[in-house]
């Protein structure tokens, strides 16, 4: 059975946040990538390229694909997250599937109350503080991911940490593969 990341995003998502997890995700473990807007309309990349999502995201079901990913976004910092991408999180958190977000991503999480009693991370610490609705602040932790249980969070300097916590939820079985693209990446940081 193929395996699926949707990825949910907003006008302006940060190019080197979704790059290392699509790319990888589709072209070395077969993964189905797709991606969804609210209306569908194309998207300009903060890399100024142009994106045309596969779907809206009324069309995606909450529950259909392996995970969901929100990422960060210039518009994730200018207003409150749009209420059908918090409701869809919602409904997708209640049904125990998983969701990832990174950079200004986490803040959808944090609207949709989804980190208020899990441990978590994001761009630094007071930076979801912004959320009027988040409520976790005591779980919040400084690092460069935060797996717990089915919620991925990063923020935006941690990609490829991010793509690793991701591929091990949707392809648990692939750890070698994981580890080798890990290791290849982390040549640039040596």
């Amino acid at each position: 059975m193929s395996k699926t990341i949707a990825f949910v995003m907003i006008d302006r998502p940060a190019d080197w946040e979704y790059g290392p997890l699509a790319g990888a995700a589709h072209a070395w473990f077969g993964v189905d990538v797709v991606t969804a807007s609210i209306d569908g309309a194309p998207l300009t990349t903060m890399g100024g390229l142009t994106l045309q999502p596969h779907a809206r995201l009324a069309e995606l079901n909450p529950l259909a694909a392996d995970l969901w990913v929100v990422p960060g976004s210039t518009l994730w910092d200018e207003a409150p997250a749009p209420d059908a991408i918090v409701a869809a999180l919602r409904t997708r958190a209640a049904a125990g599937r998983a969701i990832a977000g990174i950079c200004g991503g986490t803040r959808a999480l944090a609207a949709a109350g989804l980190l208020d009693e899990r441990a978590h991370t994001s761009n630094e610490p007071g930076y979801l503080d912004a959320v009027a609705a988040y409520r976790g602040k005591a779980h919040y932790r400084d690092a460069a991911c935060v797996s717990d249980g089915t919620i991925v969070t990063a923020p935006g300097s941690s990609p490829i940490s991010f793509a690793e916590a991701c591929l091990r939820i949707v392809v648990p079985e692939q750890a070698e593969g994981i580890a080798q693209m890990r290791a290849m990446f982390a040549r640039d940081f040596g």
